[in-house]
């Protein structure tokens, strides 16, 4: 096919139909205005935290490694694995799907990569600094946060939220010896019952890292800041104000598995909260929150040798949203109404440069300026029938997509000569979990159904390259709405010494979306071996289980372990790519007095369902064994916290299923963190 060459032009201003969404907040502000915050969903049953502040001491003191990057924080969660494409910015995956499949929301609020290639997941533009936990879903439970067919992941921003502590002050430190990583940080708070303000600064820098065996992996350094301001102020006994502003940047961030780096990543997220605590008719816990953020995006080659042809490639994404939220509880029944509403513009770019500076450069939109609407409401009861308990819940959605720019319209008809330039779409889902305790043992099943619309780069991608299978990608806005059927089931015996969980998830995926090679197509990219189109399978299914268990050996010694299994493949019976081996993990924990330390061996087995058609190579069994120590001291009032251990000691060299192009994983790295709180 022929490109068209074009001036690089100057990102356009917002257009569209924003408007909606400032009508429907107005609207929900006058539905609830005469009734109640929501304390961030704390009447939802959460599937998993992960705590991560520091304000709860006793779990701070448990925490491995304190000052670990949002990924390694992720990654410890049992039901989450992470894609790493290099040493920074993993991408999660719940249930074995990726993050178009899943609901991440940071604080409750939408945000959307500016990345086609998926180097910048949402939660890569928060610290651990910013965090008091990590509220995970699985299946249509997540659809608390919004759209989604595998789960739901939600980043809770660290808030003093009016206790009367007064002013408190902590520096933070650390270094790693693999890359050289450095950690700064440190915060400075102020809370009593009518005002808070919690403010906190975080500066990571890191060199390449060596995998096993002291082999560099070169392109896998990177530079990030973060710095996070929180303020609450209180109206009256039971209104409150509240807003929240982070500012993200990373620079000269290196992906050793993909093409490009990047030179600049960059997130301004901002927020403006109303919470009123008690209500009128039994309604309670009223929150509504209005928010905007924006991301820049910009992959660099600069720095790669023998690139055939230099690309520049910004991308940009800009999110305006809203959210009212509250409880209402009679009798046995409990209930949680939410409306929500975003409108995000995602723009991105290529402009090549040939070799000869005579030729023109050319130019075109991989993402074509698509403006995407969407208004939902969620409604949930929490029915209790003495010891047990029964949810049902329930997501109603508006999406409505429209390519905004003509050039990028008449691209994409180069392929679909029919297209419209919008695109309306109304999403359901349905949940029902059932709970039954019977005196140690419990057991929850559930039932679900759920939709998705495609993401920007499955409808509307032109000649994305993704170097895992290395083909180029078309979107297609004619794609059907994915849907799935999700039922799961989970045992636990519980008793004081010890307890055991099963469990068992199963989706049957329909219109389920993935790429599929078009032979009549030539490629873009230099060296890519073909062109693949985003298209609806008719089905595929999905399955995982666990088991993991808890023995309290003494007082102060514990036995942790989980062992899990999935499975994954379409309606032919092929194997879906990112699907985990057998893995298996078990760690021995000592906490005592201000004392702690841990002994760690995790691993998995021989991938032996894979598909070569998707890029995936078979990886080997690996089994990584880790130790650490920690010591708390006490300077007056203060408190001094020293972490140290070593992970992977003996060095070994290998790779899992989630490393993109099976790039090594780090080898050997002893790490320090030091933390001093004044109180």
């Amino acid at each position: 096919m022929k490109l068209s060459v074009r001036v690089f032009p100057v990102r356009g201003v917002l257009r569209g139909r924003l408007w909606y969404v400032f009508l429907l907040w107005l609207i929900s502000f006058g539905i609830y205005a005469q009734e109640s915050p929501v304390d961030s969903l704390k009447m939802i049953n959460l599937d998993e935290v992960v705590v991560i502040s520091a304000d709860n001491k006793l779990n701070y003191q448990k925490q491995r490694k304190p000052l670990s990057s949002i990924d390694e924080f992720l990654e410890s969660a049992r039901s989450i694995n992470m894609v790493k494409r290099g040493a920074y910015a993993w991408e999660p995956l719940l249930n074995d799907m990726e993050s178009q499949r899943l609901a991440i929301t940071i604080d409750g609020m939408q945000i959307f990569g500016a990345c086609t290639d998926k180097m910048d997941p949402v939660t890569s533009y928060v610290d651990v600094s910013n965090l008091s936990e990590v509220q995970i879903q699985s299946g249509q439970q997540g659809a608390v946060f919004g759209n989604t067919i595998g789960g739901g992941i939600n980043l809770r921003v660290d808030k003093s939220d009016f206790r009367p502590t007064g002013w408190n002050a902590a520096v933070e430190s650390a270094y790693e010896s693999n890359n050289q990583m450095r950690v700064f940080g440190g915060e400075l708070n102020y809370s009593d019952e009518k005002f808070y303000l919690n403010t906190d600064g975080i500066y990571r820098i890191a060199e390449n890292y060596e995998a096993g065996g002291s082999k560099e992996v070169e392109f896998s350094g990177f530079e990030k800041f973060n710095f996070s301001l929180n303020s609450g102020f209180k109206l009256s006994e039971n209104q409150s104000l509240s807003a929240t502003f982070i500012y993200d940047e990373a620079n000269n961030v290196g992906y050793p598995a993909l093409t490009m780096d990047v030179s600049l990543a960059r997130a301004f997220i901002g927020s403006l909260s109303f919470k009123q605590d008690t209500l009128p008719r039994n309604f309670s816990n009223w929150e509504t929150k209005v928010y905007y953020n924006n991301i820049k995006h910009v992959m660099d080659d600069t720095k790669r040798p023998d690139v055939p042809i230099h690309m520049d490639m910004p991308g940009w994404s800009d999110t305006y949203g809203f959210y009212s939220q509250a409880e209402l509880t009679g009798g046995k029944n409990h209930f949680f109404f939410k409306l929500d509403g975003f409108f995000n513009q995602s723009v991105a770019e290529m402009t090549m440069y040939p070799r000869n500076s005579d030729e023109p450069p050319m130019f075109m939109y991989t993402w074509p300026d698509v403006h995407t609407l969407n208004v939902g409401f969620y409604a949930e009861d929490r029915l209790t029938i003495k010891k047990d308990w029964l949810q049902l819940s329930s997501r109603l959605s508006y999406h409505f997509n429209t390519v905004a720019d003509d050039f990028g319209l008449k691209s994409l008809k180069i392929f679909y000569p029919e297209m419209e330039r919008e695109n309306t779409r109304f999403l359901k889902s349905f949940s029902a979990r059932y709970h039954k305790n019977l005196d140690d043992i419990s057991i929850t099943g559930l039932l679900s159904y759920g939709e998705r619309a495609p993401s920007v780069s499955e409808g509307y991608g032109f000649y994305l390259f993704n170097s895992f299978d290395n083909h180029d990608y078309i979107g297609n806005p004619h794609l059907d709405t994915e849907s799935s059927v999700e039922s799961s089931l989970s045992f636990s015996y519980r008793k004081p010494a010890y307890e055991i969980t099963a469990a068992a998830t199963y989706f049957h995926v329909s219109d389920y979306i993935i790429g599929k090679l078009d032979p009549s197509l030539e490629t873009m990219t230099i060296g890519a071996d073909g062109v693949k189109m985003y298209t609806n399978l008719e089905y595929a299914r999905l399955f995982n289980t666990s088991v993991s268990g808890r023995y309290v050996v003494t007082r102060d010694l514990s036995l942790t372990g989980r062992l899990s299994f999935h499975r994954g493949v379409d309606n032919e019976g092929d194997d879906l790519p990112l699907i985990s081996p057998i893995s298996y993990q078990t760690a021995l924990e000592f906490h005592k007095n201000q004392y702690s330390a841990f002994l760690s061996v995790e691993g998995a087995g021989e991938q032996t369902n894979y598909n070569p058609a998707y890029g995936e190579t078979k990886t080997a069994s690996y089994a990584i064994i880790s130790a650490g120590l920690g010591k708390d001291f006490f300077v007056n009032t203060n408190e001094l916290l020293i972490k140290a251990g070593v992970e992977n000691i003996f060095d070994s060299y290998y790779s899992s299923y989630t490393d993109w192009n099976n790039i090594p994983r780090m080898g050997r790295n002893i790490y320090l963190t030091i933390s001093y709180s004044i109180n």
